[in-house]
């Protein structure tokens, strides 16, 4: 069954929607990236609507950190420590947007969309 990202067939109320038409192209959903952390960086490089294109980010060994007085520098990564969105992906060392990652130099809030854009970025926490 294909995924899709439109809106869903319940209501908040619990009451059904009743579907005007069917699924459509734009709106299939791509499956997620995953990414995690390797000793050696990869990328996939996808085309979007409109011929645009994005950068999926699959394994990646370095983040870019910023601390409180707006300097960045970039670092290896160590571990996954926390992910509010799920706890099931700390157990598979899988990063996404709001991740706490323990890096070279202490914790780090990921604050970029790894499954998005082409690059990892971060600031300490």
């Amino acid at each position: 069954m294909a995924r899709s990202q439109e809106r869903a067939q319940r209501k908040v109320s619990g009451g059904r929607y009743h579907q005007a038409r069917t699924k459509r192209k734009y709106e299939l959903a791509r499956f997620e990236s995953n990414t995690k952390i390797s000793d050696k960086g990869r990328a996939k490089t996808i085309r979007t609507l409109g011929g645009n294109v994005k950068q999926l980010l699959l394994t990646v060994q370095d983040i870019n950190v910023a601390d409180r007085q707006g300097k960045s520098q970039k670092t290896g990564l160590i571990t996954v420590v926390e992910n509010p969105a799920n706890p099931n992906l700390v157990r598979r060392n899988i990063i996404t947007k709001g991740a706490i990652v323990e890096t070279k130099l202490g914790k780090v809030r990921v604050t970029s969309r790894p499954g998005q854009e082409g690059s990892l970025s971060g600031v300490l926490v």
